[in-house]
């Protein structure tokens, strides 16, 4: 089956996904702090059951993490699939994911559940709707915790109310060469969003990807959230396309960098994890602009996420993450082999 990752969605040159995600916990259940390993237990293999037999035709499987490979634990992190603290935790835990990894719950994280649906390119509404599906029928297996004024209860404050986090992630390389972007992020907090790095709350950006995503989730409906984050999101890329068309037109060094980038990956020997992040942000952009061809930006989508550390390994058929040469070594070779057909492509016209 294919993933969801694995074709662009609309506005899918600076977009590369969208994210849906709500909290919630279960009357029937402390607070996952407050739970003993036998509730935690008796919580993970309730959802696993509804989620596995009565899914609405889907397929769901679920992987207990409790005494999991941390490597695994860390590819579904860097598949944005499980957050950091889930990854690391020492609570009876698990996913529950699709087969095209589109939707996942999280059990046991610092809420009961975390319902999670993802999809690529501009598409919050339709990942609420997937999210919404699946959040309805857990509901059925036992009464949410809920007060008439907060909304749903959940671990953290911010995420009373709806208990929704809906969020894009975005490429934006010339926003950040040109430097509006710390205006934007600015601007964008001043609008209730936050804007972060690849991996959420206290990350960095790294390839000038970003996150955009809501932060109240109290006295605002699910739509209107959704349509607010959209909005915000659409004067996001029509400034960054202008100053993409602008630079390409206006500087002609511009060029010339995105095929020293696209020539560095089609030849290198050794590669780091930052540095083919940074590279391949601006092969990206090369492609999305027209000025390269010779790959496709599922190609480096694609890229982007097999070539972390533990995604590497494991697709590598590696046990565990070996040294930072032989990784580094290992994503030279799988980049060069996908990004030499653009010189191919350049050498033949």
């Amino acid at each position: 089956m294919k993933k969801w990752y694995e074709s662009v969605g609309p506005h899918g040159e600076i977009v590369i996904s969208s994210r849906v995600r709500l909290a919630r916990n279960y009357v029937k259940f402390p607070f996952p702090g407050r739970m003993t390993q036998e509730q935690q237990q008796a919580l993970l293999e309730s959802v696993a059951s509804v989620m596995t037999e009565s899914a609405g035709g889907r397929e769901f499987t679920l992987t207990d993490l409790t005494n999991g490979d941390p490597l695994f634990a860390q590819s579904l992190m860097e598949r944005h699939l499980i957050s950091p603290e889930f990854a690391g935790s020492k609570r009876v835990h698990g996913i529950i994911l699709s087969r095209d990894e589109s939707i996942s719950v999280m059990v046991g994280e610092e809420d009961h559940l975390r319902i999670q649906a993802l999809g690529s390119g501009l598409c919050l509404q339709e990942c609420l709707k997937a999210a919404m599906a699946v959040d309805d029928l857990l509901e059925r297996t036992g009464e949410y915790a809920f007060d008439e004024h907060l909304g749903y209860l959940t671990h953290c404050p911010t995420n009373l109310g709806t208990g929704l986090r809906a969020s894009v992630m975005l490429h934006l390389p010339a926003l950040t060469e040109a430097g509006p972007i710390r205006d934007m992020i600015l601007a964008a907090g001043k609008l209730g969003f936050a804007v972060r790095g690849l991996y959420g709350e206290g990350t960095r950006s790294s390839g000038a990807l970003y996150q955009i995503s809501n932060q109240v989730s109290m006295g605002i409906s699910e739509e209107e959230t959704i349509g607010r984050l959209s909005e915000a999101v659409n004067n996001i890329l029509r400034s960054e396309q202008e100053l993409r068309s602008r630079m390409l037109k206006e500087r002609p060094e511009f060029a010339d960098r995105l095929w020293r980038a696209a020539g560095i990956l089609a030849s290198a020997r050794s590669i780091s994890s930052r540095e083919s992040m940074e590279l391949l942000s601006q092969l990206r952009l090369g492609v999305a602009v027209g000025e390269l061809g010779g790959v496709s930006i599922e190609q480096i989508n694609q890229l982007l996420r097999d070539t972390q550390p533990a995604s590497l390994s494991l697709l590598l058929g590696g046990g565990s993450l070996g040294s930072e040469a032989e990784r580094d070594a290992k994503r030279a070779k799988m980049i060069r082999d996908t990004v030499k057909q653009v010189l191919v492509e350049e050498i033949n016209k």
